[in-house]
């Protein structure tokens, strides 16, 4: 049965809603503001949500990209009235499905839902599709200089046991591909493998993610949820980031990790689960566990093995092969003939110092498959990748003609190197440079920076 939530202030219109969606053998589930609703969003995954424009401590805008920011790509239909029908175009713009009208026309609304519902299953199937005709689930492993050599080894070896494993690295680095192929490689590889960004899940909401909640556990827990840990059972749960795991979550970790068992927040009952566990982390948990932040019992259940992901600073040899890889897949999404590379062109990109690592590297490429021509040039890395000069390792001043210039160029460079450190997570990223969610996007704006 699908699931809808529905978001709106006024009682009235959610009751309306409710009775034409239940009717329609809809399960669902009500927000009165947009604070519960964004709780819901991140604890629960929807298959459509309606949602208002105009409400209290939370308005509809916020609430969307909340949930964007943290990886919630379910269809939204926003709901307007008359005077917040710019908002609403605005919305669709940031990745709204589609809005509708206040008053809302009942049938119009039906169709609304049921198209994002087809186009949402349409892309799944597409997906499903593309996996099964590469021959496999994950992304291969590019790179053949020593040090993804040993990552390769590594993973090999480690695989098939049930060890667990701690990834570190910088982000960007692969870390998530690593997971994904010890996974592939295991003896779990047939159960499911679920993933878990623990920065991306507010610390109050957390343990119910983990493992699970009791109906009336809490105010929004309108009936009982199985957590990550069920839903990974005979496969392995992922959690990536777990150096921003909350203390006590951290202790519900250990426990589960120790006994092999968990309990449902609000429940009193054990629940045995069979999950081989790999964790990441960008940060030093030496460091954590010295300041008190990370536990040092929890450290050491879970680096049985430690990989190291290298940066791409450090395997500069991989470039090419990577680039190509990129360019391939990119010019395929894109639905056009694949675009070479000239030689020259890969030079200056292994020159490049990288600060985002390979994510950096694809956004990269995929700009300039966007901007150049049927083969990339060395002028067109030159112009459109604010390019390091190969021959100084430095900044190539010829390029600019006034301070200003340089001035506008250096602020560009460092507020898109703080986005890309946080995956373009626009509150993140403020709070970063300690400045407001508004400074920032009205700076972006200025300097035409867009999540590529």
């Amino acid at each position: 049965m699908p699931c809808i939530l529905l978001v709106d202030d006024e009682r009235p219109n959610r009751r309306v809603l409710r009775d034409i969606f239940e009717f329609e053998k809809f399960d669902v589930e009500e927000a009165e503001d947009g604070e519960i609703a964004l709780s819901k969003i991140l604890a629960k995954d929807y298959d459509v949500i309606l949602l208002d424009i105009k409400m209290p401590k939370k308005d509809g805008m916020e609430v969307l990209e909340a949930m964007r920011e943290a990886g919630k790509d379910t269809p939204v239909v926003v709901l307007s009235g008359h005077g917040s029908i710019e908002t609403a175009v605005e919305a669709v713009k940031k990745g709204a499905y589609d809005y509708v009208p206040k008053p809302p026309d009942l049938n119009r609304i039906l169709i609304t839902v049921r198209n994002a519902m087809e186009k949402t299953s349409l892309i799944s199937e597409t997906k499903t599709l593309r996996r099964k005709i590469s021959g496999s689930k994950t992304r291969e492993m590019i790179g053949e200089s020593g040090p993804m050599m040993r990552i390769k080894e590594m993973i090999d070896k480690v695989a098939p046991t049930e060890a667990r494993v701690l990834i570190t690295g910088d982000n960007g680095s692969g870390k998530e591909l690593v997971a994904r192929w010890i996974h592939e490689k295991s003896n779990r590889a047939q159960g499911p493998l679920i993933e878990v960004n623990c920065a991306a899940i507010p610390s109050e909401l957390i343990e119910s993610e983990l493992f699970g909640h009791e109906k009336g556990a809490f105010t929004s827990a309108v009936k009982t949820r199985a957590g990550k840990f069920e839903q990974a059972e005979g496969g392995t749960l992922f959690l990536d980031e777990i150096g921003d795991m909350s203390l006590s979550a951290q202790a519900k970790v250990l426990r589960a990790l120790q006994e092999n068992k968990i309990t449902k927040v609000g429940g009193d009952k054990d629940i045995r689960v069979d999950v081989r566990v790999i964790a990441a982390t960008n940060k030093d948990l030496s460091k954590e566990i010295d300041a008190g932040r990370f536990r040092m019992d929890l450290f050491h259940r879970l680096s049985v093995i430690e990989i190291k992901v290298p940066s791409l600073n450090d395997r500069k040899d991989d470039i090419p092969l990577i680039t190509r890889y990129f360019l391939e897949e990119i010019c395929n999404d894109y639905a056009i003939p694949v675009k070479e590379i000239e030689e020259e062109a890969l030079q200056l990109l292994q020159a490049r110092h990288w600060t985002g690592n390979i994510r950096e590297l694809r956004n990269i490429v995929e700009r300039l498959i966007i901007m150049g021509g049927k083969t990339i040039t060395a002028n067109d890395v030159k112009e459109y990748v604010n390019s390091i000069s190969i021959s100084t390792g430095g900044i190539d001043f010829d390029k600019f003609n006034s301070l200003g210039q340089f001035s506008d160029y250096m602020h560009r460079a460092f507020l898109e190197n703080c986005l890309e450190k946080e995956h373009w997570q626009v509150v993140k990223t403020a709070a970063r440079l300690q400045i407001s969610k508004d400074e920032l996007t009205e700076l972006m704006t200025t300097y035409g920076l867009v999540k590529r």
